[in-house]
């Protein structure tokens, strides 16, 4: 260990001597180092950024279960004759079987229109058929949710958001909604809730599920929610559902696709880690140039210190304390460059970040992870074992009497 620290402070002590010299040469290093670390701080906001939108938007939580009425027929997709699709009592049973904490949605949505009674004024609405619990992000504003008995008895009830509720009462106070009929399909609904519109664009209609016939959920099977408690326990989740699926839909398996958001985050993990790889061999051409500039010094370095080594092998010093000697100078040196582009990666980072968010108006951060410091450290002790063996291997071969001579 003595040896090593002596090694490495006879390397600094040498570059002190020729510092400049060593600065301009390294600046390869310096510059590649920079646009790499750049490059993946930057990468990794991105990554960062991303996961943030689909979080925002999706729940990781959530297992969606797809119904899939088509099948390929010379690469024509074509409607099954006979599928699978859940209705409020499968789901149910689904749910019941599940041994992780989860809760279940289950929906089914068409674009519809709807008329008030005595109105043939018909107003284009979003139709939603409904199980039981709603969905958190339904959010009542007046009067009450339709309940576990008007679902099983498919009660003629419904709720509408806002939007539709002005479009029913005009001028008049959302509230004056409830209590009144709309016609869906020849028949009456009593609205009995007002949700919230959360910027909705257009009206929407929500009733019970079991208000749909049969034949209607056949036409349009609705969609199945698993929200598990626990993002951890979303793929014991998942296979739980697909042997559900393989035990009680035995020959359907293959009418349903499970989906989860996890997917969605992983296929936007390995986007990024493409991206990082090419630009990252992109910018090591850099590092590269950095590399030789190192081999330059160290090579001119035993050219001016021959006399040096031929008198230290005369006096006892083995190859390998030579050998040693240029090789910590190497990593000395691409150490050195591989701080200071580190050093200069992340200012250019910090000044990079308020022109994007000047010209984007994305709330982008720049994200500095452990990853991309050890990258450094070991590009930096490679370049210095690679682009140093060679000029140590020289300086540790010379004939102590032959370099003495050249004096």
């Amino acid at each position: 260990m003595k040896k090593i620290f002596i090694s490495f402070a006879t390397a600094l002590q040498n570059i002190r001597n020729r510092f400049f010299h060593t600065v301009l040469s390294i600046l390869g290093i310096v510059i590649g180092v920079a646009a790499l670390v750049a490059i993946l701080s930057l990468i990794d906001g991105l990554e960062q950024y991303a996961q943030e939108q689909i979080t925002k938007t999706t729940s990781l939580k959530a297992i969606m279960v797809f119904p899939n009425p088509y099948k390929s027929v010379n690469d024509v997709e074509v409607r099954k004759e006979n599928y699978g699709y859940f209705d409020n009592t499968t789901f149910g049973q689904l749910q019941s079987s599940l041994t992780k904490q989860a809760t279940g949605y289950l929906y089914i949505r068409q674009n519809a229109e709807v008329t008030a009674p005595g109105d043939t004024h018909r107003i284009g609405t979003i139709v939603t058929g409904l199980g039981l619990p709603l969905h958190p992000d339904l959010t009542l504003v007046q009067g009450r949710a339709f309940t576990e008995a008007e679902l099983n008895n498919r009660q003629s009830v419904a709720l509408i958001n806002q939007k539709l509720a002005r479009q029913l009462v005009g001028k008049q106070p959302d509230k004056a909604a409830l209590g009144r009929q709309v016609v869906y399909q020849n028949k009456r609904l009593t609205v009995i809730g007002i949700t919230a519109d959360k910027d909705a664009k257009a009206g929407q209609l929500l009733m019970p599920l079991t208000f749909f016939s049969d034949s209607a959920l056949k036409a349009n099977p609705p969609m199945g929610v698993i929200e598990a408690g626990n993002v951890e326990d979303v793929p014991a989740l998942k296979t739980e559902i697909e042997n559900w699926l393989k035990a009680n839909m035995k020959n359907q398996t293959a009418d349903f696709a499970i989906v989860t958001n996890e997917q969605r985050v992983g296929q936007a993990a390995k986007g990024f880690m493409l991206f990082r790889l090419i630009m990252g061999l992109i910018v090591g051409i850099s590092v590269l140039v950095g590399g030789i500039g190192v081999m330059n010094v160290l090579l001119i370095s035993v050219t001016e210190r021959t006399v040096e080594i031929g008198v230290r092998k005369a006096l006892g010093a083995k190859r390998r304390d030579i050998l040693w000697q240029f090789l910590s100078e190497s990593i000395t040196i691409s150490t050195l460059g591989s701080l200071l582009g580190l050093a200069l990666g992340l200012l250019s980072t910090l000044a990079f970040i308020p022109i994007v968010k000047a010209l984007t108006d994305v709330p982008f951060q720049v994200a500095y992870t452990w990853n991309t410091f050890i990258i450094i450290m070991v590009i930096a002790m490679l370049i210095g074992v690679i682009f140093g063996t060679y000029p140590a291997m020289r300086a540790a071969r010379l004939d102590p009497v032959e370099a003495i001579r050249r004096e």
